[in-house]
């Protein structure tokens, strides 16, 4: 989802000169500031909304939240649906509402991402490729429905095929506005405890068969396909519909929005937050990781 977010970010940049990227980075600060108390209405952030993107009849939005933010601002969620699809806009608003900041806030300090690669190393619970001691731990937050996380797909693949000292997690966000994406992550999930090589067979199946799957037939698709990835697909079925199954995606979705993920696909390398990225440069942050992490870098 991160095409229209990158348009309306140009956008809002033009005026507000914000940060490159929408979804914000968790807080790092020893001490937090005071939240806001005095949140704008509803009525106020629709108005806003509406002289930024009324000018576009296709566009049109739903406040998700207005609430106080960890850094002392109030922070503004809203979904923007157009014709490039739905894309979560995050908005950071100055304690005097005057002023909206639309961009990443970003950790700081000498070792900015440290901080945020142990919460990872503690929370991550997904199928997993590569060696467990790996020096680069790539982690993707990704939803088998999202059209971009398909696109990102050959990218990790290839990433995981030519470089075989990273290890790359793959961690369910099944998003709201997606009508099968959380079943098909319970699949994933199943699939995943049942073997290994299967899962990655099957998200590839499924990423792959995308346009096809409805909410209608989700079923019997995910079934058909983790028969094909090698395990049994009606006792993956049996399994995707428990409890327990739910229990685990959302335990993935908890951690996504612990770590302020708010998009797919989301990539953290070694901590470091990040969209989808060309091939080209996603080798050189994970050749540079690679280099930081070794003890002759420290």
């Amino acid at each position: 989802m991160y095409r229209l977010s990158k348009y309306l970010f140009i956008l809002l940049l033009l005026v507000t000169f914000a940060g490159a990227q929408q979804e914000p980075a968790a807080p790092h600060a020893a001490a937090k500031p005071a939240a806001s108390t005095n949140l704008p209405s509803e009525e106020t952030v629709n108005g806003f909304l509406h002289e930024w993107f009324g000018y576009d009849s296709s566009l049109t939005w739903k406040i998700s939240s207005i609430k106080p933010s960890e850094i002392g601002l109030t922070e503004v969620n809203a979904i923007l649906s157009g014709a490039q699809g739905k894309q979560a806009l995050k908005l950071y608003i100055t304690p005097d509402g005057k002023h909206a900041v639309n961009g990443e806030i970003m950790p700081f300090g000498a070792h900015p991402f440290a901080s945020t690669q142990k919460e990872l190393e503690r929370g991550i619970n997904g199928p997993a490729r590569g060696p467990a001691d790996a020096p680069v731990t790539v982690v993707d937050f990704s939803d088998l429905q999202c059209p971009h996380c398909k696109e990102l797909h050959p990218t990790i693949e290839k990433l995981m095929t030519e470089n075989k000292n990273v290890r790359v997690v793959f961690q369910t966000f099944p998003l709201p506005m997606h009508d099968w994406a959380a079943k098909a992550a319970n699949y994933a999930d199943c699939v995943s405890r049942s073997s290994n090589d299967a899962f990655w067979k099957f998200i590839g199946s499924v990423f792959a068969a995308q346009t096809d799957i409805t909410a209608a037939n989700a079923d019997e698709k995910l079934t058909a396909m983790a028969d094909s990835a090698g395990v049994k697909g009606t006792d993956i079925a049996a399994c995707a519909a428990k409890p327990e199954t739910t229990s685990r995606v959302q335990k993935s979705v908890a951690l996504a929005n612990a770590l302020n993920v708010d998009s797919t696909p989301t990539l953290f390398i070694n901590g470091r937050k990040l969209p989808a990225v060309p091939y080209e440069v996603l080798q050189k942050l994970v050749d540079f990781a690679a280099k930081e992490a070794t003890p002759a870098a420290k």
